[in-house]
């Protein structure tokens, strides 16, 4: 008679977790593909998947986040002043050429995020972690007024002791330093490592995402840029994080392959009314916002004779569209010869997927690198899962071999090219805060061309043959966590 009550128990309450776990899923419209995952992780886990849900899987309460994209945007009257200053100067028609070509995407991004195209830039690329701190450190030094700081992961290191001990001596000369931080990317970074940073008069804030994340379910979300701005002038924008793995002083990825880019001109306004939005809508509900001050947004300050085009794409769920990601599937889907992208995560959505495979059958050249290893196991399980489907369709997949790629960069056509904190997977395209640069000019892509044709000699191509030997067990673990990677 036991025996019966409890078979009878267990069926209730797997009916009543079944229909719980529907209506928990469908009671908001989300993507079809995280639907069925969730529905897959409630209803194999009776209660546990509740308290995953909880943390992981409710939207995000909108009441301060979207403060983010509702403050002042000073910078567009900045940048209106200096294309007024500009048109009375004669202009270098050639590197008009790719803004041409790329009208309709310069169109979107600035219709839907109202980032305007901006033309008096010159830009660095970095490719490795101890040139790119080593110039940073350099421009910081060298600063003057203002050092805004902004990292996904500032981690207690020595090279953020470094970083930190630099910020903190400019704190000291009486400079106005802001550092803004997520503390899940920066694990093992306790407030009280900032204690003589304060001392010294600088100010750091954990991002708005940390805070009541239980009672606004913010655990999800984090703050996934890496943005420095230097007296409103100089920008740092790209793929690397603070922490020893980034320079190359730990064993565990070997050599740490990534991308950033140093910016000087108008698209750092751009990159500093970011961190000012970021910042404001991290403060406590009493504390004093930073203001739009001319002073932090110069417009006079950059030369005029240069034109290179950059935008400033920002993206993250204070947004109610995936603004990087259908800029990204414009991109692709208007090429006309060539699509190279670096991921260490791939793990498209079904309109990235399609994107990606009607270029490739439509004859154009696209080419994917990934890492060999994984730093998040289920998402590289994944990856390996859309690389060996990818190849079936004629895209070119390379598996870097040096160490553990990280660079999000992408070039289209050799024309156009993007460096950025955004990877292709779902978390990046709509849980993340992330910001890109968009780079109009072909001589800029070029160089991203020959980062890419160097890493391939590092690389291994992706063949029929290599994904038979990679066995039936590395099969169902590829399998198993493409099911969960839509809420990984």
């Amino acid at each position: 008679m036991i025996d019966i009550w409890i078979i009878w128990l267990i069926l209730i309450i797997l009916v009543v977790n079944t229909v719980s776990a529907l209506i928990t899923v469908f009671h908001r419209p989300r993507n079809i593909v995280t639907t069925w995952a969730w529905i897959l992780v409630l209803v194999l886990l009776p209660i546990v998947g509740f308290l995953i849900y909880a943390f992981l899987g409710r939207g995000i309460a909108q009441e301060k986040i979207f403060n983010i994209s509702k403050q002042e945007h000073y910078s567009l009257s900045q940048l209106k002043r200096m294309a007024i200053a500009a048109q009375k100067r004669p202009q270098n028609a050639s590197r008009y050429d790719e803004t041409r070509y790329a009208d309709h995407i310069i169109r979107f991004f600035n219709e839907t995020e109202e980032a305007p195209l901006t033309r008096h830039n010159e830009i660095e690329l970095y490719f490795d972690g101890k040139e790119k701190f080593r110039d940073m450190f350099e421009d910081i030094r060298n600063a003057k007024e203002t050092v805004h700081v902004e990292y996904y992961a500032f981690i207690k290191s020595h090279i953020g002791d470094e970083f930190l001990k630099l910020l903190t001596q400019k704190a000291k000369e009486g400079l106005e330093v802001r550092l803004l931080y997520d503390p899940w990317g920066s694990g093992g970074t306790k407030p009280r490592y900032f204690k003589e940073f304060q001392a010294a008069g600088g100010e750091v804030l954990p991002f708005i995402t940390s805070k009541n994340v239980i009672a606004k379910t913010r655990l999800n979300y984090h703050l996934h840029r890496k943005n420095v701005v230097i007296d409103g002038q100089i920008g740092w924008i790209g793929g690397f994080n603070v922490g020893d793995q980034y320079v190359n002083t730990t064993e565990k990825f070997g050599y740490w392959r990534d991308t950033h880019s140093r910016i000087f001109g108008a698209a750092t306004l751009l990159l500093q009314e970011r961190f000012f939005r970021d910042w404001n809508a991290s403060l406590d509900r009493n504390a004093k916002p930073l203001a739009f001050l001319e002073k932090y947004f110069p417009s006079d300050k950059f030369n005029i004779e240069a034109n290179l085009p950059i935008q400033i794409i920002s993206d993250g769920p204070d947004s109610r569209e995936e603004i990087l990601k259908d800029g990204f599937i414009d991109m692709i889907v208007s090429a006309k010869k060539s699509v190279w992208i670096q991921s260490p995560y791939l793990v498209p959505d079904d309109a990235m997927f399609t994107a990606l495979t009607i270029a490739a059958r439509s004859g154009v050249d696209v080419r994917i690198m990934i890492p060999c290893m994984p730093d998040h196991p289920f998402i590289y399980r994944a990856t390996q899962y859309y690389a060996n489907l990818l190849t079936t369709y004629g895209i070119k997949i390379y598996s870097y071999q040096k160490g553990f790629l990280h660079s999000k960069t992408s070039v289209f056509d050799g024309k156009i090219c993007s460096v950025g904190s955004m990877n292709h997977d779902f978390r990046s395209y709509s849980l993340n805060f992330e910001a890109n640069a968009f780079i109009y000019d072909a001589k800029v892509s070029h160089k991203l061309v020959r980062a890419f044709e160097k890493d391939m000699e590092d690389s291994i191509f992706l063949t029929p043959e290599i994904i038979k030997e990679q066995g039936a067990w590395l099969h169902f673990k590829q399998r198993f966590s493409r099911l969960l990677s839509p809420i990984l």
